[in-house]
């Protein structure tokens, strides 16, 4: 069955649903189905605070990989997904728990009704386990049948009298009420929780990662674990990798398949088909809202001096939808995405190879160029979306340095920047992050540029 347009426009508050080419811009897509994947619910990926669906992109790959059919995954772009700072007071582009719980709950019945389970199974990444628990405990514990909560602040970021209203205060109503009583889970649902040994910037003793330097939080490491629940801790991941990382796929394989995956690794596809939506960011606000009339263009780039390789090979122009695509690439293809949009910097995404297709392939213009941009003839930014930079434990190299803007510790820091001088415009940049590497181009400030390296690991 199809999914209609009706389905869409309640999920995400008119917008196409992320993602899958065979499927009308609603879910992810698959393989070949293994005839193990038959007993496996249908998975609905649900994102964090500020984030959209592409990061869910690897993780879709990997189930993919193991013969889970994409028409039975699906992931949602909340369409405010920024929590507000009073959970009851309406802030303009930022979204309540409520509101969460409402657009999780369509999503719910509408994944239900296109593959006819009667349960789905949730998996959330730090905010997003936030609206799987409200929605499994109030109302919705019939419809699903595991929850996986990753990085999920489950007692809070900190725990105290300031801002009650604050859905991250584990003193707050909201959390009270999700964490009241001898269990922390609801009875018929199989809840598991990843967590960091000790990495995680929102679990930490001191406050110096939410804005308290030097006042205890009154959570510990343990803040996402749950009485009732299964608690695994994962090791040296950060807050994102809880969710994204290879080692937390494979317990989110695990606890919903009840087997161990057959691949880790993603296995590519013959040609690759790329498309998803380019949203707004009013005022700063990363939002899931779709742009119009933003344009799009792909072109295949040499991997080793990041240097177009022929003619554009797709260009878009958005509907009210945001829609892009679909672009046709090669696998082993690196690209550059060049993203134009009224009063936005003109961003030019250099990205590595994409192993298989996807339409969650979301953009976002780069932030605009400000007073610390100032005299710079050329910025690039060395972005991980789905983890955080971490010193020493990783390999990061940005033009050839260790960048200074990445504090070391516990991991913090997603973007780094470069700023070169105008005489420099023109010339490839390396970002190389583990054994990810990808030449980026540098583009003139002056034309309102910004290139941006996008790591997909």
């Amino acid at each position: 069955m199809a999914i209609t347009r009706r389905f869409m426009l309640k999920a995400v508050g008119a917008l196409p649903l992320a993602a899958g080419h065979f499927v009308p811009a609603a879910f992810a897509q698959t393989a070949l189905a293994d005839s193990k994947a038959a007993d496996i619910p249908p998975i609905l990926f649900v994102h964090g605070n500020g984030d959209y669906a592409a990061l869910w992109m690897t993780t879709l790959w990997r189930m993919e990989s193991n013969g889970v059919p994409q028409e039975r995954m699906f992931a949602l772009n909340f369409t405010d997904p920024l929590a507000r700072a009073d959970d009851k007071v309406a802030l303009l582009n930022r979204s309540s728990t409520e509101d969460q719980r409402r657009e999780l709950a369509t999503a719910v019945a509408e994944l239900k009704k296109r593959t006819g389970a009667s349960r789905v199974a949730l998996v959330g990444s730090s905010r997003g386990g936030n609206s799987i628990r409200n929605l499994i405990k109030n109302g919705g514990a019939a419809d699903i049948s595991h929850a996986v909560l990753c990085g999920t602040p489950n007692h809070g970021v900190y725990d105290s009298d300031d801002n009650l209203g604050f859905e991250f205060n584990g003193r707050g109503p909201f959390l009270r009420s999700l964490n009241e009583g001898d269990s922390e889970v609801t009875a018929g649902v199989a809840f598991l929780t990843l967590r960091s040994d000790g990495l995680d910037k929102f679990a930490q003793a001191d406050g110096r990662f939410v804005g308290k330097p030097g006042t205890p939080t009154g959570i510990t490491t343990d803040g996402p674990a749950l009485k009732g629940a299964t608690n695994l801790v994962l090791g040296a991941l950060d807050h994102r990798e809880t969710a994204f990382h290879p080692r937390a796929f494979r317990e989110i394989f695990k606890f919903i398949a009840g087997r161990e995956p057959d691949r880790v690794a993603i296995s590519p596809e013959t040609q690759v088909r790329l498309s998803g939506i380019v949203t707004a960011t009013p005022g700063g606000v990363p939002t899931n809202r779709p742009v119009q009339n933003a344009t799009v263009e792909v072109y295949r780039v040499a991997p080793d001096s990041g240097e177009r390789m022929g003619e554009v090979i797709h260009k878009s122009l958005t509907g009210a939808d945001g829609r892009w695509g679909p672009a046709v690439v090669e696998p082993n293809w690196s690209l550059e995405i060049v993203l134009a949009s009224v009063d936005q910097p003109t961003t030019h995404i250099y990205r590595s190879p994409f192993p298989r297709s996807s339409d969650v392939v979301h953009l976002r213009a780069a932030r605009p160029l400000g007073p610390t941009d100032a005299g710079a003839g050329a910025v690039v930014i060395l972005s991980r979306p789905r983890g955080y930079f971490g010193l020493p434990r990783d390999v990061l190299l940005f033009d050839g340095k260790e960048p200074g803007d990445v504090k070391s510790g516990v991991p913090t820091d997603a973007v780094t920047t470069l700023r070169l001088p105008a005489a420099e415009v023109g010339r490839p940049v390396v970002g190389l992050f583990n054994e990810e590497r990808i030449v980026a181009r540098t583009w003139p400030t002056a034309e309102n540029r910004i290139a941006v390296a996008e790591l997909t690991y």
